[in-house]
């Protein structure tokens, strides 16, 4: 398997700029969605768990009713990398399904 490389803050700056709604909080990738109620944030969730599993790459979330917090951050490399923003990607397009 690859290393994968983590993201200078120029890079990750750069990619920021194609994510709406995502920012930078304590050094991992960070966005709050808000569903309608909590059954689309469950939804969103459990449907995103079959995606994030294909992927291998975990995210750091939680929900409370309507909303689910997701930190995203590379363990293997000790930072924000490639990896992160492709799951953040796929977790925009299946979020807008369901908004």
């Amino acid at each position: 398997m690859a290393r994968v490389s983590k993201l200078n803050d120029a890079e990750i700056h750069q990619m920021l700029a194609t994510r709406q709604g995502w920012s930078v909080k304590n050094n991992k990738l960070h966005k709050e969605y808000k569903f309608e109620d909590f059954v689309h944030a469950f939804g969103f969730m459990a449907t995103a768990a079959m995606r994030i599993e294909r992927l291998d790459h975990h995210p750091e979330w939680c929900n409370v009713y309507n909303a689910v917090r997701v930190d995203l951050t590379t363990h293997d490399c000790g930072g924000i990398s490639q990896k992160d923003f492709e799951l953040a990607e796929i977790l925009d397009e299946l979020a807008a399904k369901l908004q």
